[in-house]
């Protein structure tokens, strides 16, 4: 019987919470029939956004020229011949385009004990240009602009578009630079002389042994707006020169003579005038290379210079001459000042 009227009382409390549950949660009477309440406020509409291959276009076009600019590259001494391994110390800041940025913006210290580019590229666009810095046209802006300062001297030079080039393509400094009527200097090693891109040396007879008198530059010095652009990369043919190939001769040894015409109207008398110049000039650096022979600071057949102690005048005609060579246009570059500054090292040596 207790069993039994357990079981009831237990049966009532389910039932009265059942009841009071539905209670609580049944719906309250329909409204009126077409009586809907009024919609909210619709909210306010989003910001469209930016379609994601707008800004790539402007570079990223269907005109080509991004995979003509490149194909000249890959022909280009930049990409074939630029030596890239060499990746430590002071030779990684041109070198390695990595190098060459950081030295630019200071993150790349190569005095520092160690100093190293890992995994280098050669010079490429990103050297150059400011690629995907905004996406914007502005990314083909250079990254080196203004006068630079030149080795081996206190001066600067703006070379326009050019001083980008020059703030490698000229010689390293010399730490005993002979001074002219100065002291005898030391050579320790058999490369006293400023490395292998002297351009922009002999462009503006700066830093260079200047010795006698009448050293002035040609009309090229001052008249060429950004220097090695305008001539290196005027108007290209194919991926032999011009253009990013860089070239001034073609395989063939045709000069690209298309930044030239404007000052220099008669294709034919310029060809026969450059090479009139190159043979002058290829003629006082055999002369000159003699005397340093003569003198012991270079031997017969290499241009390497030999240990010792020597009078400032050998010493800085051993750099003229290196110098001179180096620069690759055998005078084109600075017609005047070449020619004289050959012509005046050889006066000077016995």
């Amino acid at each position: 019987m207790n069993n039994l009227r357990s079981f009831m009382w237990m049966f009532a409390t389910v039932l009265l919470a059942s009841m009071m549950f539905v209670s609580c949660t049944k719906e309250g009477p329909a409204g009126l029939p077409g009586k809907d309440g009024a919609n909210g406020k619709d909210g306010e509409n989003g910001i469209n956004g930016q379609d994601g291959t707008a800004t790539c276009a402007v570079c990223h076009d269907n005109s080509q020229s991004l995979f003509t600019a490149s194909r000249q590259w890959e022909a280009s001494l930049h990409a074939t011949g630029g030596h890239f391994v060499r990746n430590n110390g002071e030779c990684a800041i041109c070198h390695t385009s990595q190098g060459f940025l950081g030295h630019q913006n200071g993150t790349y210290d190569y005095t520092a004990t160690g100093a190293i580019i890992n995994n280098p590229n050669p010079p490429n666009c990103y050297t150059c240009h400011n690629i995907h810095a905004t996406y914007t046209e502005s990314d083909w802006a250079l990254t080196v602009n203004g006068a630079i300062s030149m080795f081996n001297t206190t001066e600067t030079f703006d070379f326009g578009k050019g001083s980008l080039c020059a703030s490698c393509h000229q010689g390293r400094n010399i730490s005993n630079f002979p001074v002219v009527g100065g002291n005898p200097i030391t050579v320790a090693n058999t490369r006293y002389h400023m490395h292998y891109g002297t351009q922009a040396n002999i462009i503006t007879g700066l830093g260079m042994f200047n010795i006698g008198d009448g050293l002035n530059n040609s009309l090229h010095t001052a008249l060429i707006p950004d220097q090695c652009v305008t001539c290196h990369m005027t108007t290209a043919y194919g991926y032999e020169s011009g253009g990013h190939a860089m070239y001034l001769r073609n395989a063939a040894g045709v000069l690209n003579t298309a930044g030239c015409v404007d000052c220099h109207s008669n294709n034919t008398d310029l060809i026969a005038s450059v090479n009139a110049l190159q043979a002058e000039v290829s003629a006082l650096l055999d002369e000159l290379k003699a005397k340093l022979d003569a003198a012991g600071i270079t031997a017969a057949g290499s241009d390497n210079t030999i240990a010792g102690t020597y009078p400032a005048v050998v010493g800085g005609a051993a750099i003229n001459y290196r110098a001179v060579k180096e620069d690759k246009s055998l005078g084109v570059h600075n017609p005047t000042y070449t020619v004289k500054l050959l012509q005046n090292t050889i006066a000077a040596l016995p």
